[in-house]
């Protein structure tokens, strides 16, 4: 018998055994490390070789992974460890790390209970690492702390023993300081800070294969003199043999790692919304394999031979071939064509997969990353929030007409596997728009669209994706319909920012029951009155009814909240989307007969009076901006620095961390197209950065005018702006 098809059954046999089971994922900042040690894990459950481990990059399974160095997409794969002579199975996700593709970690987290961060002992904790902490930590997911390239203290920096703990500990100080953070509030966790006496943190080199704990050191008697002195000589074969780096990694795991029946408690009522009494609710949480089949998906992938794969935690019943599953959000059901596990890039059919184990499941067409597939109707799980949004954008279109209708097909399915993409389909004129985190997510992007579909594709310069809000309280403003007959009288006014941040982390939405949206936008600075008449929450605005006893308002209002939704997705400054406005409809006049107050009377009207009441409250353009870090000589920080101001940003802080420094800012995103290749001319190549997506700031008065205009002009809008726009 092969060795794979033996994992494959022994992972089978653990399936059915909840408490032996740990779901895990590796996250770290690009460039820790995390798929070389991930080779490490999967070289010593025997599933490729020692030899080749932490250079083979098992986990990069894509081409274009391979060629750039970097993790593009997560990668599942499940493997067997045997700890204090119990076999336990451990379901792992290897994340990316680079910004850009941060929406598969937000996703992986919804699937795993703890999280293994890996942090360069030599960088430390970066801007990814924080954002990582949060995500997992959002989700109720458990972390622990491996400090990576261990091996470069000792051997580059030649760091004494002293040096080398106090940059350890300044590495777990500084990750504890964010859990704290981020833990304080929150009822349902104990102290999840990590520890090197509790075990929560492990040391080593993922390149050269050894690790230690303090549990490892006690069972090997091995202490850190022994470590420097091996590494020092050049013994790292020795130190492996000796203290292999996955059996420090792997112990930890399925020692501090809750396994899904300590976990699915816990994690339900922080992801979803339902009754808490109802049998559903008490399948999940005792992880019951007999009970309906509930299904989060957490990734959609495309096998050329067995089309669309979901993957995804099953929470509650047993996922089988045959069976007909409901998707969230859809009419009837799909049946299930097949059910697997992953081994990395590889699928293995198994039988069926029980409740606390992830599943690879086929003929799941509508489906999507996020959906909540279940045996039988009920509540969706929260959706998965993505922590940054689109702001870069770019056209696509087929070179070759023949190949329009392909590429709109694989458009929806890129919007189907990735929902931190936007598409926008123009069947007209035949051009394309997609939105992504960065450039280098949208490069590939296309570069797979040409590579594994065969389309040849043009595309557009990068377009930067701004916002629309208003500045100040507005005047009551009238909206009329073309007839006459229909009138309405809206406000707008910002929303406070506490409030914004809420909507965007997924704390408010309409799909929550009232009582409890009430009371966090109260939290959050609404006042009681305004909070009990939401009638709508449109991207992270929010629209209050404030009339009293209007007749016929109630049969309209779907119309009115159609009229609302249109004029905030295309702002009256440059048709870009509005963001953080409270809306409140004052009063409205109807005609009695029906058929004098339709869609295409109150729409326009609506859409009418929210354009306006917007300019009356000032509305401004927002764009997009990053943090920013260089790490660079000392001798470079100068042209650092400038770099960063040359593009209307600003230097916040620079100090000095081991031998180089750093250099912390915020730029626009406008003006970091291209940023890559300046840098390394700048600094001749000696810099290495990173950006992080921080949102969007109103752009400066002097610039509103001519940014609106190339706007307008590139969407072939008039010129001129309306009359009433004379603030600028």
């Amino acid at each position: 018998m092969g060795r794979r098809k033996k994992i494959v059954q022994q992972c089978e046999r653990l399936m059915d055994q909840p408490e032996h089971i740990r779901n895990i994922a590796i996250a770290a900042h690009v460039d820790h490390g995390k798929t070389t040690l991930t080779d490490n894990l999967l070289a010593g459950a025997g599933m490729i070789s020692d030899e080749t481990a932490g250079e083979q990059l098992a986990m990069d399974t894509e081409e274009d992974e391979q060629e750039r160095g970097i993790t593009i997409d997560a990668a599942n794969v499940s493997m067997t460890h045997e700890y204090e002579d119990q076999d336990h199975l451990v379901n792992l996700i290897d994340t990316p790390g680079h910004v850009d593709f941060g929406g598969d970690v937000t996703r992986a987290m919804r699937a795993v209970d703890g999280a293994l961060v890996v942090v360069d002992a030599v960088e430390g904790a970066m801007p990814q690492t924080e954002t990582v902490v949060r995500q997992a930590l959002r989700e109720g997911v458990k972390p622990a702390l491996f400090i990576n390239k261990v091996d470069r203290l000792i051997s580059e920096l030649q760091e004494g023993p002293e040096e080398m703990q106090k940059r350890l500990l300044g590495v777990i100080n500084e990750v504890n300081e964010l859990i704290r953070g981020m833990t304080d509030e929150m009822d349902d966790i104990d102290d999840w800070t990590v520890s090197v006496e509790d075990g929560t943190v492990g040391f080593g080199s993922a390149l050269y294969k050894w690790g230690v704990s303090m549990p490892s050191m006690q069972r090997t008697g091995m202490d850190f003199g022994d470590i420097m002195e091996l590494e020092r000589n050049d013994d790292r074969q020795e130190l492996h043999e000796r203290t292999p780096l996955s059996d420090v990694v792997l112990d930890m795991v399925c020692e501090h790692f809750p396994d899904p029946i300590e976990a699915q408690p816990r994690r339900i009522p922080r992801i979803w919304r339902g009754d808490d009494e109802s049998d559903i609710a008490t399948q999940m949480r005792e992880v019951d394999p007999d009970g309906d089949v509930v299904l989060m998906v957490t990734d959609i992938g495309v096998d050329p031979h067995a089309g669309e794969i979901a993957a995804g935690r099953v929470f509650s019943g047993t996922i089988e071939k045959g069976q007909d599953l409901h998707v969230s959000g859809t009419a009837g059901t799909n049946r299930v064509q097949s059910v697997g596990i992953y081994m990395g890039g590889e699928r293995e059919e198994v039988e069926h997969v029980p409740a606390g184990n992830i599943a690879a499941v086929t003929g799941l067409k509508d489906a999507i990353a996020g959906s909540t597939v279940s045996s039988a109707e009920m509540t969706p799980f929260e959706s998965i929030e993505h922590i940054s949004e689109p702001v870069i954008t770019k056209s696509v279109e087929a070179k070759n007409m023949d190949d329009l209708p392909k590429l709109i097909e694989t458009l929806q399915q890129v919007a189907k596997e990735d929902p931190t993409i936007r598409i926008e389909i123009n069947e007209d004129t035949g051009e394309h728009l997609i939105s992504g985190q960065g450039e280098l997510h949208l490069e590939v992007i296309t570069q797979r669209i040409e590579r594994n579909q065969g389309i040849p594709v043009n595309t557009g310069e990068p377009i930067v994706v701004y916002r629309e809000a208003p500045t100040q309280e507005s005047r009551e403003v009238e909206g009329r319909s073309p007839n006459r007959h229909n009138r309405f009288y809206i406000t707008v006014e910002p929303l406070d920012d506490e409030i914004v941040e809420q909507i965007k982390l997924g704390e408010v939405s309409m799909d929550m029951p009232e009582q409890e949206r009430r009371e966090v936008l109260q939290e959050a600075g609404m006042d009681k009155d305004t909070s009990q008449e939401v009638e709508e929450i449109h991207n992270t605005n929010i629209f209050i009814d404030d009339t009293k006893g209007i007749q016929h308002l109630n049969e309209t209002m779907e119309l009115v909240i159609e009229g609302l939704e249109e004029a905030l997705d295309d702002g009256p400054l440059a048709a870009e989307p509005v963001q953080g406005a409270l809306i409140r409809l004052h009063d409205a006049r109807l005609h009695e007969d029906a058929i004098h107050r339709g869609p295409a009377q109150v729409i326009p009207a609506v859409r009418q009076a929210v354009h306006n009441a917007l300019i009356d409250a000032e509305i401004k353009l927002l764009e997009p901006i990053q943090d920013v870090r260089i790490d660079v000589p000392t001798e470079h920080m100068g042209a650092a620095s400038g770099e960063i101001q040359g593009r209307r940003g600003r230097v916040d802080d620079m100090y000095q961390e081991g031998d180089l420094m750093v250099v912390e800012g915020i730029a626009p995103v406008d003006e970091m197209i291209g940023f890559s290749s300046d840098i390394r001319s700048a600094t001749e190549g000696r810099a290495s950065w990173n950006t992080e997506n921080a949102g969007f700031r109103v752009l400066s008065d002097n610039m509103q005018r001519e940014i609106i205009g190339e706007i307008r002009e590139r969407k072939g809008m008039k010129a001129e702006l309306p009359e009433a726009i004379d603030y600028f």
